[in-house]
């Protein structure tokens, strides 16, 4: 059985998504290049930054045009917080705002601990030289 891989994927959207993927990695480079900036600072600067525009209604623009490549970096995570303190806002109120971000992105969250913790089994920490 011959399969037509033109209808299997979706080249144009894989373009896409590497691409957008690929400048935001290039913005944080540039960040810790060109900037003081910890990569802590960089890190929580862009969670923030995909919150605010998750909340502005901006950032399901980007996701709608790139998917994974807008979902996967660390705005990927701040717009899932915002779009999930969103919609349980309008379920649960203002307690709402406290738990769904949480209750979204827990999923992620659950993922990057276990797989933290089994590359912290395999891997052989080094200390840096100062």
């Amino acid at each position: 059985m011959d399969i037509n891989w033109s209808n299997v994927f979706d080249w144009m959207m894989l373009l896409r998504c590497f691409v957008t993927g690929g400048i935001i990695c290039i913005i944080g480079q540039i960040l810790i290049d060109k900037t003081k900036l910890t990569p802590a600072r960089i890190l929580v600067s862009f969670v923030t930054t995909g919150c605010v525009l998750g909340g502005l209604g901006l950032y399901q623009h980007l996701v709608d045009f790139a998917g994974a490549g807008a979902t996967v970096p660390l705005t990927g995570f701040g717009y899932n917080l915002a779009k999930g303190a969103i919609e349980a806002v309008k379920e649960s109120g203002l307690i709402g705002a406290f738990t769904g971000g949480v209750k979204a992105a827990s999923g992620g969250i659950a993922a990057a601990v276990f797989f933290g913790y089994i590359a912290s089994l395999i891997s052989k920490p080094k200390m840096k030289k100062q």
